[in-house]
């Protein structure tokens, strides 16, 4: 009998759907889908290139036979060139920001909205959400998609809101306080900050409400789980979405944590080799490809996402049949080739978190002075290790280069720095500046 940290409680039935009734729903889906599509400019054209129509569809194989899409193809129909219903079905519009200054913009009619809603509330509630929690959400409200679809998945549950928004972090902690939120909502790395703040105010994670915290919108390793829970006092919780498929929805986790469950019922989930386009192993890592079986207003069809993650399609104790997800490792644009190495961000906190006198803030700084790569880690030192002894900061700085190599296989330079030097971010980190990009530009 699998022991669960608290009751185990499932949003719908769907969610435990037989495989073979939910493959069934799957190809349906899927065949209306395509169908749908067929007006829409971009895939009328993408079809006829492929030399497929909606009647070869015969079976899930069948989905490698259709194109893919970009985040580029988004870009180069900005700004609504994707819709697949008029203008005047459209409820809302969100955006997500991109390097190009203009946002990808993505639409909802209300039954998207509605359907939304119903897939923040299946995790929440895997994740311990209950009606008579009060949530408190330090997402941004705006365009991005992360602040709305939670708080109305909050909603949907029936438990209590704070919009708190993002920022303000003492403002953060009185209210957390003063209301006794049970759940904190908002991205990994702003939940450190509030740690930060409530550590520098003399709060113990026992003095602390929040029995909850459901994080996402950026990469986070296991060990900073485990950091959050143990300054913050409260059970972790990842999920996993992004604006062009849905935003906040795709997957979340149940209460024994072990990957996260696929909203399969509505996105089918491909796992890739991002050179070959090939599927991998099961269980190995891949590039996640999605398709939206339900979206009305802005439907996408095998979305690149660029996010590394391996599949796991073995049964759950919980009782959900949905494959699991784990968390996502880094992005295919966000990797780094350093010498010839692949190396994400991840891994670099995963080793700084294996080392004790180290804080969960650091920065990695690429450059090319000559023919060859230089990355350098700068890392905060925690306040009550930071020391003005040379001989105990050369020991800290040889443990972190260490662990570094052991994990990513290369040497970096590192350089210790003062503790709150580097910035704070309340929305998604920013842990990379590669100068080689700059110079070649």
């Amino acid at each position: 009998m699998t022991d669960f940290p608290f009751e185990n409680r499932i949003w719908d039935s769907a969610e435990t759907a037989p495989r073979a009734e939910l493959e069934r729903l799957q190809l349906d889906r899927l065949r209306g889908l395509v169908s749908r599509l067929a007006d829409v400019p971009f895939y009328k054209n993408a079809f006829a290139e492929a030399g497929t129509s909606p009647e070869d569809i015969r079976s899930l194989d069948d989905l490698r036979r259709l194109p893919m899409t970009t985040k580029d193809d988004l870009r180069e129909h900005y700004p609504l060139g994707f819709l697949a219903v008029g203008r005047d079905k459209l409820a809302r519009i969100h955006g997500s920001s991109g390097t190009t200054g203009k946002p990808t913009f993505v639409a909802y009619t209300a039954a998207d909205l509605e359907l939304w809603a119903n897939l923040c509330a299946r995790f929440l509630v895997a994740g311990g959400l209950r009606p008579e929690h009060t949530a408190q959400i330090a997402f941004g409200y705006g365009l991005f998609t992360g602040g709305f679809g939670l708080h109305y998945g909050v909603e949907k549950v029936g438990a209590a809101i704070v919009p708190a928004a993002a920022g303000n972090t003492q403002r953060q902690l009185t209210l957390m306080c003063d209301l006794q939120t049970d759940v904190l909502v908002c991205t990994p790395s702003y939940a450190l900050t509030i740690a930060e703040a409530a550590a520098a105010a003399g709060l113990e994670p026992r003095d602390l409400p929040p029995r909850f915290g459901h994080f996402g919108a950026e990469p986070w390793t296991e060990d900073m789980r485990r950091e959050i829970e143990s300054r913050l006092g409260l059970l972790a919780f990842n999920n996993y979405g992004l604006s062009e498929v849905i935003g906040p929805g795709v997957s979340g986790e149940c209460a024994l944590r072990d990957g996260m469950h696929v909203q399969e019922d509505h996105f089918l989930i491909e796992c890739l080799d991002p050179d070959t386009l090939e599927p991998v192993a099961e269980g190995e890592q891949g590039e996640l490809v999605i398709t939206t079986l339900t979206k009305e207003a802005f439907p996408v069809l095998r979305y690149r996402t660029r996010d590394i993650a391996r599949l796991d399609r073995s049964p759950c104790p919980c009782g959900r049949t949905t494959a699991r997800m784990s968390r996502v490792v880094g992005r295919t644009d966000d990797m780094l080739i350093i010498r010839g190495v692949n190396v994400f961000p991840s891994q670099i906190e995963e080793a700084l978190l294996h080392v004790e006198g180290t804080a969960p803030h650091y920065m990695i700084e690429v450059d090319r002075p000559g023919t060859l790569d230089v990355a350098t880690v700068r890392v905060e030192v925690r306040e009550q290790d930071f020391s003005d002894k040379m001989s105990q900061m050369q020991a800290l700085r040889d443990r972190i280069d260490r662990e570094i190599q052991s994990i990513t296989g290369i040497r970096m330079s590192v350089e210790l720095i003062e503790p709150q030097t580097l910035e704070r971010f309340v929305g998604k980190a920013k842990r990379v500046i590669d100068h080689r990009v700059t110079d070649s530009s």
